[in-house]
């Protein structure tokens, strides 16, 4: 059977800052260090930094006080913040730099005297941080639906922000039922969504037309990896989403003669590698990369945390030099 990896695929410059944040954490502090929810939606990510001496929390009160403690990439509320000073544990952020971004335009929205909006999944833990950075009722909008029902007046002055896992494809009819409710509204520039979301699912829709079957390789709890399945089977293309090879059925695959694998920014290539593995025990298996756009976003890891001698044996294999710069967003877009 033939194999065609879309491209790009995997790790995000956010999801591997996050990582090595907690890698060199680990090799400055010694373990254990607490992780405030999961670092990644992965599980396997999830489980390597167990084995290093990372341990995952979802609630602040169940660090020891004065602990290391790390934010994950996905952002928390001013609260957790608060509770971290009050409690004086050692608090490290790795939320991504393109998440902040979207908690300082909300709070510059709210400072403006605009009523904001969040088009983003309900209970995704990443929301829950957004809507408790910005002051004030910040509300949530799930679809063109929501939108109509709005208790504010339609000349009211009013913002939008969007949850990073969502792309230009996944808002814009949202944000142009926003334009049509009010008549005062203003929200980020389309360059400014997140370039990884927009790219894997840009990816996927190409890989779609060339495959007779899509595999996506991520967590069930990742919110942009079971976007990247919708959209293969909105394309009108089978497809499953799996955390690794054990996790295929052969009847998928069966009666296909070219399959195509994407991956999660968040699930890691090595289970790439793992399904390919599995597909080998079920028949020979010929793999090529669709062309497609490299990125090359770095984003800048906190300041105690930047020394090279810190670098984990991951960053050093994988070639990545995570005491860059960080990125401008749109210049790492345009990278992209």
């Amino acid at each position: 059977m033939q194999v065609i990896l879309a491209q790009p695929r995997g790790f995000c410059a956010g999801v591997v800052r996050a990582i090595e944040i907690v890698d060199r954490a680990l090799i400055k502090h010694g373990a254990p260090v607490y992780v405030r929810h999961e670092i990644v939606h992965n599980k396997h990510v999830v489980e390597t930094l167990k084995k290093k001496g990372a341990r995952f929390v979802e609630e602040l009160d169940e660090v020891p006080g004065g602990a290391v403690t790390i934010f994950s990439a996905h952002g928390v509320a001013r609260t957790v913040v608060a509770e971290a000073r009050e409690r004086q544990l050692h608090a490290i952020d790795a939320t991504c730099p393109l998440v902040i971004k979207v908690h300082t335009q909300g709070r510059q929205y709210a400072a403006a005297g605009r009523k904001v909006i969040l088009i983003g999944h309900a209970g995704h833990p990443e929301v829950e941080g957004t809507m408790g950075q910005i002051p004030g009722n910040v509300i949530l909008v799930q679809n063109e639906a929501e939108v109509e029902t709005l208790d504010i007046p339609a000349d009211a002055p009013v913002a939008y922000v969007t949850q990073t896992t969502l792309s230009v494809d996944d808002t814009r009819n949202i944000i142009a039922a926003l334009h049509r409710r009010f008549t005062d509204l203003v929200g980020p520039d389309t360059r400014d969504i997140c370039y990884a979301t927009q790219n894997r699912q840009s990816a996927v829709r190409e890989l779609s037309t060339h495959v007779d079957v899509i595999l996506v390789i991520g967590a069930t709890n990742s919110s942009n990896s079971n976007r990247l399945r919708e959209i293969g089977a909105e394309s009108g293309v089978p497809s499953y989403l799996i955390a690794d090879g054990s996790e295929l059925d052969p009847a998928w695959v069966r009666d296909a003669r070219v399959i195509g694998i994407t991956a999660g920014a968040s699930a890691p290539e090595e289970m790439v590698e793992d399904v390919i593995a599995a597909l080998r025990r079920l028949g020979p298996v010929e793999v090529s990369t669709m062309a497609g756009r490299e990125e090359h976003a770095e984003f800048r890891l906190p300041a105690e945390l930047a020394d090279p001698k810190l670098a984990s044996r991951q960053a050093r294999d994988t070639d990545n030099d995570s005491n860059a710069q960080l990125a401008d967003t749109r210049q790492a877009e345009t990278q992209a």
